[in-house]
């Protein structure tokens, strides 16, 4: 079977003049050559098609794939994780990772959170913050904590996040507004452990790899999963398989969500404790990073006793049965 692999590639987008930051999210060549080398390993020729400019050519002049892997975030819109899979779908494409709906319901923290709370599920209180106007109808019990309501690895989050007063709370969203152009996620701020939760599989056939803590330590200046601490994540945290009541508690709350979010074949949900040590909804990841030596979810699943080789296997197979394929 060949495998095309669509993805975002940091380098074309810093040789056009984007920020790290801003390119944040995007991968590095030895994530897609760690991901080539893991097909192969499992019996999958590839086939690298790159991001979304490049698959619509491909596609206009007939190619096609057994399965597609997609780990392309995309670079413009509140949907943009969501822009490859539904390019997919229209033309009937097999593809890895959850579908087009979901990933542009996902991307959006606020709305992940209304369908949690819906259903639920622990997740701390929270307000939208649209537009300026907006911010003095925050009525939440501080301290609290501001975050882009659409943005991964940890963009838009440094020490300025926590929020004690309402002018800290006034600044902080203005300035996310202004920056990213995009809602602002206020949320109370739980202040117990933080965990992240790794699930392989779809529906009833999902499962916990394992649950991971994230311990920073003394030079760890804002304690929370920012920008700058993922970035230099070897000198700022630590990472251990949580085990015990913690942990299984960790795997009902992660699993409930994976569920009524309808997130498929593999990802990460993330969760930190309240001051009673009881596990809360923070986000979900269903496009999670997947660079064999430092994205969490093959981290933990490598602490969990799985290889970086298995789990793209594992990933490949949950994709493969829900199409109702085998590997050929």
């Amino acid at each position: 079977m060949i495998v095309g692999l669509t993805y975002d590639l940091k380098d074309d987008y810093l040789k056009e003049g984007f920020s790290d930051e801003e390119v944040a999210e995007f991968d590095k060549i030895d994530t897609i050559l760690g991901l080539e080398k893991a097909l192969h390993e499992n019996g999958y020729d590839t086939d690298r098609i790159g991001n979304i400019k490049n698959l619509v050519p491909r596609i206009a002049r007939g190619d096609r794939w057994g399965m597609v892997f997609n780990i392309a975030e995309g670079m413009y819109g509140m949907g943009r994780e969501a822009q490859v899979p539904a390019l997919l779908e229209a033309y009937q494409i097999p593809y890895t990772f959850s579908d087009s709906m979901v990933l542009a319901v996902c991307l959006h923290k606020g709305y992940t959170k209304k369908l949690i709370r819906d259903h639920h599920i622990a997740t701390p209180d929270f307000f939208i913050v649209n537009s300026p106007g907006d911010i003095d109808n925050v009525k939440l019990t501080y301290p609290l904590f501001a975050k882009p309501a659409a943005e991964g690895t940890g963009k838009g989050i440094n020490r300025f996040s926590m929020i004690n007063t309402p002018a800290e709370l006034k600044d902080q969203c203005l300035q996310i507004l202004k920056k990213f152009s995009q809602p602002v996620l206020v949320e109370e701020f739980l202040p117990g452990r933080e965990f992240t939760a790794g699930i392989l599989g779809t529906g009833d056939d999902a499962e916990v790899v394992g649950v991971m803590e994230v311990l920073f330590n003394e030079k760890a200046k804002d304690l929370s999963y920012s920008f700058e601490t993922k970035k230099n994540y070897e000198d700022l945290v630590k990472y251990v398989l949580a085990k015990g009541e913690i942990a299984e508690k960790c795997v009902k709350l992660s699993l409930d969500a994976w569920k009524v979010l309808g997130c498929r074949d593999a990802g990460r949900v993330d969760i930190r404790c309240d001051s009673k040590g009881e596990p809360g909804f923070i986000e979900v990841n269903p496009l999670a990073g997947l660079n064999y030596i430092d994205s969490d979810l093959p981290i933990l699943s490598g602490l969990a006793g799985m290889d970086y080789a298995t789990l793209i296997g594992r990933i490949m197979k949950n994709a493969l049965k829900r199409y109702g394929l085998g590997q050929s």
